[in-house]
């Protein structure tokens, strides 16, 4: 099942950093191999993927989310 994410890009800094986006309804989420486009902190983005909970991180910050497809927003 595929799930649609508004947000704002983040790099959060547990153990080696991760990328994550932090979505407009206050939930985080850890991006699984973001494509490098996606790796800028600030970055206002529209991301579809799917939730992957079959994932542990070191990170353990909110649902793991594998990017399928993105768009970078004004």
């Amino acid at each position: 099942m595929s799930t649609t994410v508004n947000g704002i890009i983040d790099r959060k800094g547990f153990g080696t950093g991760t990328w994550a986006i932090d979505s407009e309804d206050g939930q985080t989420y850890e991006l699984h191999k973001p494509p490098s486009e996606l790796q800028k902190k600030g970055l206002k983005v529209k991301v579809e993927g799917k939730i992957r909970d079959d994932i542990m991180t070191l990170a353990m910050i909110g649902p793991v989310l594998e990017v399928q497809k993105f768009e970078i927003l004004k």
